[in-house]
């Protein structure tokens, strides 16, 4: 449905004239284009409102679990620092006493996995209780899920430090690397969930100000640490990574610099360098798993068009001198999405069969460019997966808390 603006003519003396055609237009447009972004959110949230009830549900039953909760013996850090470990790396069957080797694509299941479980956890918490907040209105959701909030920022017995010194460690090679910065793009639901709940009368203000001094800290040390640096730097979906979430924690803190510096790594980098001309991510196609890639990093330029689109910046319109843009990148995956098995490459060697679900790319670029084919393929598709690896690489799983 289109929803028409009063438009009322002044008649006052010097001004006997309509408004001009161009200026109906104009106003028609934008008219359109709002009623279609708020015909978008109501068919998710009609889509998904049992599920989110659920879950929110199920969220008001659980206590908190921060990174102090299990520790690793082969950390070499601190019980309040976050620790994790390089997934493709495994003992040596020849020698087992030296250091880890890759095996590209192939997680070791015996490594220290508690705390990406933990944050996941969170993230699965907060998104489904501002959700519920969202759609009701119930202040008893604010309030169980700042108890989680608090928990992870803010008790001195219980708080993560705002660093990433130990994330994806390799026995007998590093005890953390700046690749293990992706592991904190969990922490985007929360930081989107805090936005949307701050202003609630169940909030303590203060309270506020100590978490977004939190990500304040987290924001300057992956800006300014070396494992930042190298992260931001990455060619593929973790400088993508890096990007998005220092994006939703900038927007949280409100930092317009951090923001604008995003936004234009956005149209200075990730387009232009990472994207094809048709559309692909050659990085991510040259992998074991270039399917499940392919789609994590679409989801992650979707997300920053999402994020960072604003009346001044429209990402989603912005596209290269040579045409690259993110309308683009979706219409050369949305295909292999629809039917997976049009895929011209081999399929991912490990977790084939659990991609795709619900994509968020799906959702975002049908509300930017009224494509209902897109939306109705995010439907059908799974809402609510389980499997570890899957949950891992989809940081986005409350649509709802992202329409503004």
């Amino acid at each position: 449905m289109i929803i028409f603006s009063k438009i009322r003519l002044y008649k006052k003396p010097g001004f006997n004239k309509l408004l001009s055609p161009w200026f109906f237009c104009f106003i028609l447009t934008a008219n359109f284009a709002f009623s279609q972004g708020s015909a978008v959110e109501a068919e998710v949230v009609n889509e998904l409102r049992t599920h989110i009830l659920t879950e929110a549900g199920w969220a008001m039953t659980q206590d908190p679990i921060t990174v102090t909760a299990e520790t690793s013996p082969r950390s070499a850090g601190g019980k309040h620092d976050f620790y994790s470990e390089g997934d493709y790396w495994w003992p040596d069957t020849l020698n087992p006493a030296a250091p880890y080797i890759q095996r590209d694509g192939l997680t070791n299941p015996d490594n220290f996995t508690a705390h990406r479980r933990a944050m996941i956890r969170f993230s699965r918490i907060v998104g489904a209780l501002t959700s519920a907040y969202k759609i009701t209105g119930e202040e008893k959701y604010v309030t169980w899920a700042f108890r989680h909030i608090n928990a992870w920022f803010l008790d001195p017995e219980t708080k993560m430090n705002p660093s990433l010194l130990y994330a994806q460690a390799i026995k007998g090679r590093a005890t953390g690397r700046g690749i293990g910065i992706i592991d904190t793009i969990h922490l985007m639901e929360v930081a989107q969930g805090i936005i949307l709940m701050q202003q609630a009368k169940s909030v303590n203000q203060q309270q506020v100000a100590e978490v977004k001094d939190w990500f304040a800290q987290y924001i300057n040390w992956l800006r300014n640490h070396p494992y930042g640096k190298d992260e931001m730097e990455a060619k593929n979906n973790h400088g993508t990574c890096w990007a998005m979430q220092v994006a939703s924690f900038a927007k949280l803190t409100g930092n317009k610099e951090v923001l604008d510096f995003c936004r234009n790594r956005y149209k200075t980098v990730f387009l232009p360098y990472q994207m094809h001309a048709n559309g692909s991510f050659p990085q991510e196609l040259r992998r074991t798993k270039p399917y499940g890639y392919s789609i994590f990093n679409l989801d992650a330029m979707v997300m920053l068009c999402q994020i960072l689109s604003d009346k001044e910046h429209n990402l989603w319109l912005y596209e290269t001198i040579d045409g690259r843009n993110i309308r683009k990148g979706i219409r050369y995956l949305y295909p292999y999405i629809a039917d997976k098995s049009k895929w011209p490459l081999k399929p991912d060697v490990m977790y084939w069969e659990n991609w795709p679900v619900a994509q968020p790319f799906l959702v975002f670029g049908a509300q930017a460019f009224n494509e209902d084919d897109w939306l109705e393929t995010w439907k059908k598709l799974d809402h609510n997966p389980k499997v570890e690896e899957v949950l891992r690489n989809l940081p986005i799983r409350n649509p709802v808390i992202w329409f503004e």
